[in-house]
């Protein structure tokens, strides 16, 4: 029996015999539904528009290719917790999800990059409705994963490769654990396909997504994945057709000042983060159970928490130093890892775009730059936005949209997304009204041209115009 049942009170009882003192009668059931109006329902839907920065076009045409492209991270629904978001307002599914729906909808992208993507049942439908056709992969176990979505008029999937950034080998030698390199299992994936331009000229992108290992300690694991992720999508790229140019976006949980990013835009390891790297280069339980002294509780009950933006300042537990039959790499290993696959620098669509919008006049966009004063002006990174993360807990940079050119094409960032003011994000995200999830979503315009055209002058004016809620 429920315990909780209503019991009727003495002013319920005496109810009916008011109405017949004042000669009233109770209304049917049908009459006063019919009579009574109804509130209307809130809409969830409503998100925080923000202009789109129009960037110089190329000076010169042909224009080969042409792309919108947006990352973001949805934030998984089985990761959140009230702890972890204490200044949202609106943690639950039906709060979030339409203003999700509505502003991927809204971003008239090409391609979508999504990660921590759940309830398949609620998203898939909206992006399909719209034009989308989707391939969403997931690490083993996992309640949540990585989603490409692209529109199905304008490209036609080639093909589709998944890494498994645990069984990949960097090396080569005796022994699984010293060929892999590892230092945590973390069961992170990259989403790899291949697109082809529905356009007469066999056009295409290779376009990857991915979401490394979220502890912000780990910096060597996730500098190992991202170099095995590069690595994996030049690999792929050159099976499929070696003149496609390659977009890797997703939440990569490493800021502008990580060797990780250095480490794909080219710029050298600098002493501050070989040190990161050095700390970092440890053997956590989950890969050797039997030789490592559990001192401590263990981390998290939930291994689902990989994604889950925690507090920064834990540290590293369950783990033992690396011997070097572990084969973890060295940083000059992981850079060698890199420069032998021949190709061009990576370069950022945010950076770039941000910098030349600096440049043209749109002073109150704030960078990564201006927020950390410290990064010389020699490395990049400073023209990353200010935050793409904006929590109670966690307010960082950890997403990106990243373009590889192959030799024949040279890419133009025409369009960016204009970042969110600090202030429409406090207390923290997720917030009603503002942002359905955890992160900011980033949406570039890309153009590519011959090697041998050029971009317009950075002194020719922009603009900005608003786009659609």
């Amino acid at each position: 029996m429920d315990s909780g049942a209503h019991e009727t009170t003495p002013e319920e009882l005496t109810q009916p015999e008011k109405r017949k003192t004042r000669g009233e009668r109770k209304k049917p059931k049908h009459e006063a539904q019919l009579k009574e109006p109804t509130s209307p329902q809130p809409d969830n839907s409503y998100f925080l528009t923000r202009p789109w920065i129009n960037l110089p076009e190329v000076n010169e045409a042909p224009i080969k290719h042409r792309a919108r492209v947006m990352t973001w991270n949805l934030l998984a629904q089985c990761l959140v917790r009230r702890e972890l978001f204490p200044t949202s307002n609106c943690l639950k599914a039906h709060q979030r999800e339409n203003m999700i729906h509505k502003e991927i909808t809204s971003s008239d992208a090409d391609i979508l990059c999504l990660q921590e993507v759940d309830r398949l049942d609620k998203l898939t439908p909206v992006i399909e409705k719209a034009g989308y056709t989707t391939i969403y992969k997931a690490g083993h176990r996992k309640k949540h994963g990585l989603l490409i979505a692209y529109r199905g008029l304008k490209y036609s999937k080639v093909s589709d490769h998944v890494i498994s950034y645990d069984e990949e080998e960097v090396r080569d030698g005796e022994g699984e654990r010293y060929r892999r390199g590892i230092s945590f299992r973390t069961k992170n994936i990259g989403s790899l396909v291949a697109l082809k331009s529905s356009d007469s000229e066999g056009n295409g992108l290779i376009v990857a997504t991915t979401h490394l290992f979220w502890h912000p300690r780990y910096t060597y694991e996730r500098t190992r994945q991202v170099a095995i992720l590069l690595r994996e999508v030049v690999k792929f790229r050159d099976a499929i057709n070696p003149n496609w140019s390659c977009i890797i976006a997703g939440d990569f949980n490493f800021t502008p000042e990580d060797p990780g990013y250095s480490l794909l835009v080219g710029d050298p390891i600098a002493p501050s983060q070989e040190e990161l790297l050095a700390l970092s280069r440890v053997v956590h339980e989950s890969i050797d159970p039997d030789g490592v002294q559990i001192a401590e509780p263990k981390e998290t009950n939930n291994e689902e928490e990989d994604g889950a933006e925690q507090d920064p300042d834990r540290i590293i537990v369950n783990a033992r130093t690396a011997i070097p039959a572990d084969g973890l790499l060295s940083t000059e290993e992981l850079v060698r890892m890199v420069q032998k696959l021949g190709v061009a620098d990576l370069k950022s669509s945010y950076d770039e775009g941000l910098n030349l919008a600096k440049v043209s006049g749109d002073s109150d966009v704030r960078t990564f730059g201006d927020r950390v004063t410290s990064i010389p002006s020699t490395r990049q990174g400073r023209w990353e936005p200010e935050w793409t993360s904006y929590t109670h807990f966690w307010k960082t940079v950890l997403d990106y949209i990243f373009i590889l050119d192959p030799p024949s094409h040279t890419s133009h960032v025409v369009g960016l997304l204009k970042p969110h003011a600090t202030e429409d994000m406090e207390p923290g995200l997720p917030q009603k009204g503002v942002c359905g999830s955890d992160h900011v979503s980033l949406v570039s315009e890309i153009v590519w041209t011959s090697t041998s055209l050029d971009k317009a002058p950075k002194s020719q004016a922009f603009s900005q115009e608003p786009t659609s809620s």
